[in-house]
């Protein structure tokens, strides 16, 4: 199929170009494992977990905060080719649009799953260990997955509508406050409860509780569920919205 064969073409020229910036995956895990190792050796002593491991508790949150640094990358790649009239010059070539969005999100799957790797061996180093078994990793790798797709396709629309780079990045923002703001690094029931309610409601902390009882080997259905259910429908509506606002701008063109 013509899809799968422009797909796969530009997502070889994606990936050449993530490949020659390898530094912009250092950059993206450099923050999160310095909040790791700031939130382990300094702040962990003082925050009551009930027990256990405190860099097993708060890994799952570090490899969101991993994800959503990574996130923004997708959007600035995408405005630049827009930018640079490289998205004209593929619809002049009658490069299908689908194609063109899935070689910015599937570069962006790649590329978080090695930070997100990256980060795991670093939570290694520093004490983090699991007693999860082949099944469980299995279905935290589909977790992170689904969830590094659903937020990929959401960076998309911020690289075709904004204006400058800052707008780009401004994207970013509310979703790196997301991880502080749910169960990754406190339980919730310490939280105040208008904070408690939204931390408890929102999508970071499915992930994140799913992800953790995943490492324990005591897997919760319902979270697993509620973090592939939130996910997904996030995946679905951001595409959605990515294709129309795309064939917007190529009808208003």
């Amino acid at each position: 199929m013509k899809v799968l064969r422009d797909t796969g073409i530009l997502f070889g020229r994606s990936m050449r170009h993530i490949i020659r910036s390898s530094e912009t995956i250092m950059e993206v895990v450099v923050m999160p494992i310095i909040t790791m190792l700031i939130f382990v050796y300094v702040f962990g002593g003082a925050i009551q977990i009930g027990g256990g491991n405190y860099v097993n508790y708060m890994l799952p949150g570090i490899l969101c905060i991993a994800i959503v640094n990574g996130i923004v990358y997708t959007s600035l790649r995408l405005f630049n080719d827009r930018e640079k009239g490289i998205l004209t010059r593929f619809q002049s070539m009658s490069v299908s649009y689908t194609s063109i969005l899935w070689a910015h999100v599937l570069p962006s799957l790649v590329s978080n799953g090695i930070s997100v790797i990256i980060v795991i061996f670093a939570g290694i180093i520093i004490g983090f260990r699991s007693t999860a078994g082949i099944l469980e990793w299995l279905m935290i790798m589909v977790i992170l997955g689904i969830f590094i797709l659903a937020l990929s396709w959401l960076a998309i629309i911020p690289g075709l509508i904004a204006k400058t780079t800052d707008g780009v990045f401004a994207f970013a923002y509310p979703l790196i406050l997301l991880p502080f703001i749910s169960s990754a690094f406190v339980p919730t029931e310490t939280m105040p409860t208008v904070v408690r309610v939204f931390a408890e409601n929102q999508p970071i902390t499915f992930v994140v509780d799913a992800i953790r009882s995943l490492l324990n080997s005591n897997p919760s259905e319902n979270n697993i569920l509620l973090a592939l259910t939130w996910c997904t429908c996030i995946m679905i509506l951001a595409y959605i919205l990515a294709i129309i606002t795309y064939k917007h701008q190529i009808d208003s063109a």
